[in-house]
């Protein structure tokens, strides 16, 4: 007779991108992940395949919830600047009321696993790609709607924006000063201005 499984996948694998989240792939060893998802080794292996396989499930399970995301945030922002002004600030607020420190997932693995794994790369690159577009398709809206001024490099634009979004994460772990990052975040928004 078949093994019936007593527990929701979805839900072990949102509980170990957040076990993996806040400690890393390396400091998050197979016994952290039974205690932490309260799942036995075999039916952590036969559901999720090894800690390197749940890994990179649980690190797809975060950037598609963060993709998806961030563009129905601005599907329900028409105002252009005001949605970006109101992303990066929900994003300081996040970084510097999070009481582990945790940062940015991508950021975070970016920084542990490359250069060393080379399969994570094209992940990352992907991300990359992913997040970049719709920060260019959001420009683009609000260029086309007279919002922001004509003859931006949106393509540079959006990627200023991304990795401005990813090093508040960064630096909010090491100093989380509001005031400062918001500054940053205004004199880099001011490129919109027409």
């Amino acid at each position: 007779m078949p093994r019936v499984k007593l527990f929701d996948e979805n839900e072990v694998l949102t509980k170990a991108m957040h076990l993996f989240w806040k400690q890393g792939y390396a400091a998050t060893s197979v016994q952290d992940l039974v205690s932490h998802l309260g799942i036995n080794r075999a039916s952590l292996y036969s559901t999720f395949g090894d800690k390197e396989e749940l890994f990179k499930k649980a690190f797809a399970l975060y950037r598609k919830t963060n993709r998806e995301g961030l563009s129905q945030f601005f599907n329900d922002r028409p105002q252009v600047k005001e949605g970006l002004a109101e992303l990066f600030h929900n994003a300081i607020l996040e970084a510097i009321t999070d009481k582990d420190k945790k940062g940015c997932f991508v950021v975070n693995t970016t920084t542990e696993l490359v250069p060393n794994d080379e399969s994570i790369l094209d992940i990352l690159e992907t991300n990359k790609q992913d997040f970049e577009a719709l920060f260019y398709q959001y420009l683009k809206q609000g260029q086309e709607s007279g919002q922001i001024k004509a003859g931006l490099d949106l393509r540079s634009t959006a990627s200023l924006l991304y990795t401005l979004y990813n090093g508040i994460r960064v630096v909010a772990k090491v100093r989380p000063d509001e005031q400062q990052l918001s500054a940053s975040v205004q004199v880099a928004l001011s490129v919109l201005e027409g």
